[in-house]
């Protein structure tokens, strides 16, 4: 049994293969089309996922979309209606688009679907569609290495459902209970968002990861004012600060006048006041996820719990739950956004429509989420080749030590290895690492090879084996969606001078021995890196542990800012050249930056992607 598996139209286009229960293949549109967060029907996506199963469209029984667009455009109506006329103008501007595209969604999707089969005369697989939250939901616990599980869904908003709660045992999925919009967490992060000058749907983890230079002083103005929060989670927003259900911005003026000035420019400078509020909203929304969670428990008494939606990607608040909250076990789903709604829609057929059985061995589903393209040596070969590149190919027990080496001596490698990972995270299939211990790597990465703000913080990645050598973390985080401490004795005494300094001060203060991976607070979204899901990667952090003593490499995502992470041999070899990345590991395929023919520096090219 065959089931594809779509979300498309709104943003983070995917597909996702299903072959008797099993994920074969997932991707997101995004690496295809270098467009990021590409919203269009996912046709790359969806031919890379059938030609990897060896597959045409015919052989598929069921194509299975993650949402209701009908009762979505009812929510839009409702809204409309219940503000009217205020929101005229926004109503006016969301029209059209409705009307041509969404509302006949049914239609659209057969199109693209008759198209993929070869033409009208082609036969075409059954057309279903799931729920937004349902699918979130699925795609968490299916995919989970739990029998039974309670499941957390947080995101902006769904159909009507913005956070919702559901119980998973065996093959079932039922729903306990939602909270609608337009009371939403993810909405209400988005509108800080926002107001600090980022980019809604892509900038939320930058507000996260400026949180730690900020100080929480506004937590009571959001909760006396915005959001009414009970003793069990749940909330409801005062919709008079806010804008988006009936116009085209996120806040409105009694936003602005209640923290005191307008909204921040995009690419405009950082103030203190902008990193007290992330600070703020981010022990809010931490809050909000804990009382929830354990609300969950108690009604339930479930052990074990899953996340999705797109409040599961702060990972900062999943530490917390981790250590603080009441459950045995927590596993989150690694394409938790709407990309992964692809894989739940897919497996809400399997399971809860043809009743399935789930088989559960302690192993979660997602085969360490490479479940992307992966090149063979003659591939790799001639897309190198087109651009004359100049490489060696040493054998692995060479290349390992060779990468470790290098590594050693603080150059940065470009890391592109098996198939890609599905969702944001760059796991050590598209990567770019480098040495931890290194005070300079941090601002090296962030303004010579990732173009981005110099506040951002990167990950590491550590031998899962000796993850607790070097954080406060007693649970596997494969997926780097989990914020953990760095270890006390790795910490350095800082003087009172350091201690004393506010803000961006903070970011040049050494404050462990791995200054490269440790934040301003001390913490670090941490990736376990098991020889089981990726055996290469693995190896890679031997060898370096076995040249320096450390475990522990950093990883980032392989990309420029406003990038989709590469996905071909193609795309790491330009990002390669167009940034200063010393070498470049493509398989068992070794570039250095020295060796290769001369690039026509054309900096038109960053005008490609637009920043995020």
């Amino acid at each position: 049994m065959k089931i594809l598996g779509i979300s498309a139209y709104y943003h983070d286009s995917a597909a996702a293969l299903l072959v008797d229960g099993e994920v074969v293949a997932a991707a997101q549109e995004e690496r295809f089309t270098r467009k990021k967060h590409d919203s269009r029907f996912p046709e790359h996506a969806v031919r890379y996922c059938l030609a990897e199963a060896g597959l045409s469209l015919g052989d598929v029984e069921h194509v299975v979309f993650y949402d209701k667009p009908l009762v979505k455009f009812e929510r839009l109506l409702e809204t409309y209606l219940s503000y009217a006329p205020k929101g005229l103008r926004s109503f006016v501007a969301a029209m059209p688009v409705w009307l041509k595209e969404k509302l006949y969604l049914k239609a659209t999707l057969k199109k693209e679907i008759q198209d993929i089969a070869g033409g009208k005369d082609r036969p075409v697989p059954q057309l279903l569609f799931a729920e937004h939250h349902q699918s979130h939901a699925a795609s968490a616990f299916y995919f989970s290495p739990f029998d039974s599980a309670v499941v957390l869904c947080l995101d902006g908003v769904g159909e009507w459902a913005t956070t919702s709660a559901w119980q998973g045992n065996g093959n079932e999925l039922n729903a306990l209970w939602e909270i609608d919009f337009p009371h939403s967490l993810g909405l209400l992060y988005s509108a800080f968002t926002y107001y600090t000058g980022f980019r809604v749907n892509s900038g939320e983890y930058k507000l996260m990861g400026l949180a730690p230079y900020g100080e929480p002083k506004y937590v009571d103005t959001i909760l006396d004012n915005l959001l009414d929060l009970k003793e069990d989670g749940t909330f409801r927003l005062d919709m008079s600060y806010f804008n988006y259900c009936t116009g085209l911005t996120m806040t409105n003026s009694k936003f602005d006048k209640l923290f005191g000035g307008p909204p921040r420019q995009a690419e405009g400078e950082l103030t203190q006041k902008d990193m007290d509020i992330a600070a703020s909203i981010q022990v809010v929304t931490e809050r909000v996820v804990l009382r929830l969670a354990t609300t969950l428990q108690k009604e339930t008494g479930e052990k074990n719990l899953c996340l999705a939606g797109g409040v599961a990607l702060n990972c900062v608040a999943n530490g917390r739950l981790l250590r603080e909250g009441p459950y045995e076990n927590i596993w989150i789903q690694p394409a938790a956004g709407d990309a992964g709604g692809a894989l739940g829609a897919a497996a809400i057929v399997w399971h809860q429509k043809l009743g399935n059985e789930r088989k559960v061995n302690g192993v979660d589903k997602m085969r360490g989420s490479y479940l992307g393209p992966g090149f063979d040596a003659d591939e790799i070969k001639s897309q190198l080749d087109e651009y004359g590149a100049v490489y060696e190919r040493p054998g692995d027990t060479e290349l390992f030590a060779k990468a470790a080496e290098i590594l050693e001596h603080e150059n940065v490698i470009g890391w592109f290895q098996g198939r890609m990972e599905f969702g944001p995270r760059a796991l050590g299939g598209r990567s770019i690492v480098g040495d931890p211990r290194s005070s300079k790597m941090q601002s090296v990465m962030n303004l010579k090879i990732k173009y981005r703000e110099s506040f951002r913080p990167f990950a590491p990645s550590v031998l899962a084996e000796r993850a607790s050598d070097y954080f406060d973390l007693d649970a596997d985080s494969p997926y780097m969606l989990i914020v953990a401490p760095v270890r006390e004795n790795l910490r350095r005494a800082m003087s009172e001078e350091e201690q004393g300094r506010f803000g961006i001060d903070k970011l040049n203060v050494k404050r462990s021995e791995l200054p490269a991976i440790t934040h301003v607070d001390y913490s670090a979204r941490v990736q376990t890196v098991h020889a089981e899901t990726n055996p290469r990667y693995h190896a890679l952090l031997k060898a370096f542990d076995a040249r320096t003593g450390c475990g522990v490499l950093v990883n980032t995502s392989f990309n420029v800012r406003g990038e989709p992470i590469v996905a071909t041999p193609a795309d790491a070899y330009r990002c390669f050249m167009r940034t200063e990345m010393d070498y470049l590991i493509v398989d068992d395929f070794i570039l250095a930056k020295t060796n290769q023919p001369e690039w026509e520096k054309d900096e038109s090219w960053q005008e490609e992607f637009e920043l995020d």
